[in-house]
């Protein structure tokens, strides 16, 4: 009972953890997408069309260029008439007040009255004229405004700008108008600039409105576009003409699909479109590649490099950033395949490719292009070990590329002339930037804990401390080791296991006997043999802690888990028969505590762990044999991997049996010709 509720609750919290990154992974990649017109041509004046033929669908007006638009407009305007507002207050309030200062205090400066009829006859005039603020005069100077509009009420007057006062010309004009018969002296102790204020100020509403209604009723086009009429076709030149139809295309299908009904429409089919991917990918995942989701870390890798293609393609389309073709998409699958597997690296890059094909108007041709330069990616880099191998790479990607295209625009051009050489150059650029797969591939092993080959190929290196340290303080072990490298290696290629990883496993998978090297029979000399003075069950225990010390040995050496794996694994759960026979032996009837005489394991949960498990074995017993010959070998070989089939160790690994027999095939040959008989050189005779 309590292991069904414990089963259930797992298989819940798995559920809603796959939920949680289904909806993640759409709802940003969605959030992304652009949703704006679909009008994603790049095209430009004097330039070769490098899309299929184009045809209307629907009629749109050919609207005039940008530049000629604020030409003409800008004729239209600089006749226009602003408006302003006169306030008739004003010259009553200024008039009324000098009358008072006049019976206040002027009549005592003013010589006669003619002073103060002078004043409000200019005054009058000067108001009637309109007197403007100096800001609002000089902005009318600047734009060269020739006449404004007086509004009255409701009724509206033209006005010549020239005749406009600002307070400093009205006060210069109180001042001169009449020199000969006023003197200059006395107007100015009158604190004339006291009944000067401007009475228009600008109308900004009115004026906007009347400038709307010019504008409004502005050709913006200058002819038609009907439906199925031709507009370019493929390697056309781009003219001024064309340049412009092309123009008010895009900008009507924007107008087309800025209505908030048709982006709600746009939104609901990219969440579908995205899902369905990302559903097929989960999907996979869980029929074939189960383990990816016990593994986070490959499920993050996965889903964020996912997100990041997708992101990227949608930001530079959205924006309009040079062009897409210079992402390296291959980079994706190169990834995966030195991470994971291929198969994987394939169904990663093309989920990827169809949700980014969204984004651009000829999808198909992209799709064609990206699909088989990911193809040839993970067939030329099936292992990466040396930085050359990229170089190679990059290489078949750009030929692949011109390769796809050249025939594309073969089969739909069929002229020589037309081919568009900018997408060459984007080729090249995109396998520049495939280089930078070496360097990232470091970040992503150390960010996500994986173990490439490059890591594999320098762990390998016996100048590495660790092994040189082995090779010296036990050098009967480290042979052993290289030799069970070789005869793994060999195995895993014959079966399509990782060689890499099986050999650098091998050479570390017996550190641990460096803690006491004397109790190994390969590191015995003289004949001493340790654990004639020790129990059956203190040498069984000394002999299974070269697991567990090699194991603390690969912790302090920052060795990855995948190594690890192979120092635990290579005995799984057997037991020292040695010891455990010679127990039994000399106790009959009775039973031992087993523990005491097996190794802790686990037992091997991968091909390359079982490969190792069976050439350590038959390696170590084919130094125990007392002729070499076919016979010999070929039963040895037999005898020891099939009782570790029956023993059941390779029940939690996926090995086949016909692995089996193609690895016990390759031990039997290379066996036979590790000892076969050497000829014996002849002495001089004397």
């Amino acid at each position: 009972m309590n292991n069904s509720k414990s089963i259930r609750k797992f298989s819940y919290k798995d559920l809603l953890y796959k939920a949680l990154i289904f909806v993640g992974t759409v709802a940003i990649i969605v959030y992304f997408l652009p949703r704006d017109g679909k009008f994603n041509y790049q095209f430009s004046v004097d330039k070769p069309w490098k899309y299929g033929q184009l045809m209307a669908t629907f009629d749109f007006p050919i609207y005039k260029d940008d530049a000629v638009v604020k030409h003409e407009q800008d004729s239209i305007l600089a006749s226009f008439q602003p408006y302003y507002q006169l306030d008739k207050e004003i010259e009553k309030t200024m008039l009324s007040k000098l009358k008072a200062d006049y019976q206040s205090f002027l009549r005592e400066i003013f010589p006669s009255s003619d002073y103060m009829r002078y004043l409000e006859g200019k005054l009058s005039e000067i108001y009637k004229a309109g007197i403007v603020s100096t800001e609002e005069l000089d902005k009318i100077q600047k734009d060269s405004i020739a006449t404004i509009r007086v509004a009255d009420d409701k009724l509206a007057s033209q006005r010549n700008t020239g005749q406009l006062f600002s307070i400093k010309k009205a006060y210069t004009y109180l001042l001169t108008a009449d020199t000969v018969h006023y003197s200059l002296q006395i107007l100015r102790q009158s604190s004339l600039n006291e009944y000067l204020r401007p009475n228009l100020s600008y109308d900004k509403q009115r004026t906007e409105t009347a400038k709307k209604e010019i504008l409004d009723n502005y050709a913006w086009a200058n002819g038609i576009v009907v439906s199925g009429q031709k507009i370019i076709d493929r390697g056309e030149i781009v003219n001024r003409e064309t340049y412009s139809i092309l123009e008010s295309l895009r900008k009507e299908s924007i107008q087309r699909s800025d209505s908030t009904g048709q982006k709600r429409l746009i939104l609901i089919g990219q969440i579908l479109f995205v899902s369905v991917f990302m559903l097929c990918f989960i999907l996979y995942i869980e029929l074939f590649r189960k383990d990816y989701y016990e593994r986070k870390a490959s499920l993050s890798l996965l889903f964020i490099l996912i997100m990041f293609y997708c992101v990227v393609t949608a930001l530079m389309i959205a924006n309009n950033i040079y062009n897409v073709y210079i992402i390296p998409y291959a980079m994706l699958p190169i990834i995966i395949r030195v991470f994971l597997d291929s198969r994987t690296a394939f169904i990663t890059h093309v989920v990827t490719i169809l949700i980014c094909s969204i984004c651009l108007r000829f999808p198909h041709e992209f799709i064609l292009l990206q699909v088989s330069t990911g193809m040839v990616a993970i067939f030329s880099l099936r292992e990466l070990s040396q930085r050359s191998q990229l170089f190679r790479t990059a290489l078949w990607v750009i030929l692949t590329y011109a390769t796809v295209y050249f025939s594309f625009e073969l089969i739909l051009g069929n002229d020589l002339s037309k081919l568009n050489g900018s997408m060459y150059i984007y080729f090249i650029i995109n396998a520049v930037f495939l280089l930078f797969a070496y360097p990232l591939l470091f970040l992503l092993e150390k960010t996500f804990s994986f173990t490439s080959n490059v890591t594999l190929v320098e762990l390998s290196n016996i100048n590495n401390p660790l092994l040189r340290r082995l090779s010296e303080t036990v050098p009967g072990t480290f042979q052993h080791s290289m030799q069970v490298g070789n005869l793994a290696a060999e195995a895993a290629n014959r079966i399509g296991a990782k060689s890499q990883l099986v050999r650098t496993g091998a050479l570390y998978h017996d550190i641990g006997k460096m803690e006491n090297p004397v109790f190994f029979t390969e590191n015995q000399s003289g004949g001493v043999n340790p654990h004639k003075n020790l129990s059956y069950e203190l040498s069984a225990q000394i002999i299974i802690n070269h697991v567990t010390d090699g194991l603390k040995l690969a912790e302090k050496n920052n060795l990855p888990k995948v190594i690890k794996d192979f120092i635990s694994t290579h005995h799984g759960r057997g037991k020292t028969k040695f010891f455990y026979i010679s127990w039994k032996n000399e106790h009959p009837g009775e039973e031992p505590n087993e523990e005491l005489f097996t190794y802790p394991g686990p037992n091997p949960f991968t091909r390359e762990t079982a490969i190792l498990m069976m050439a350590d074995s038959v390696e170590a017993a084919s130094r125990s044999l007392s002729e070499y010959t076919e016979e010999s070998i070929n039963n040895l070989v037999d005898r020891i991997i099939d009782s570790q089939v029956d023993e059941g160790f390779f029940k939690e690994c996926p090995i086949t049996f016909k692995d089996i027999a193609t690895v016990k095939s390759v031990f039997k040959e290379k066996l036979k010709t590790i000892y076969h008989p050497r000829i014996s050189y002849p002495e001089l005779k004397k």
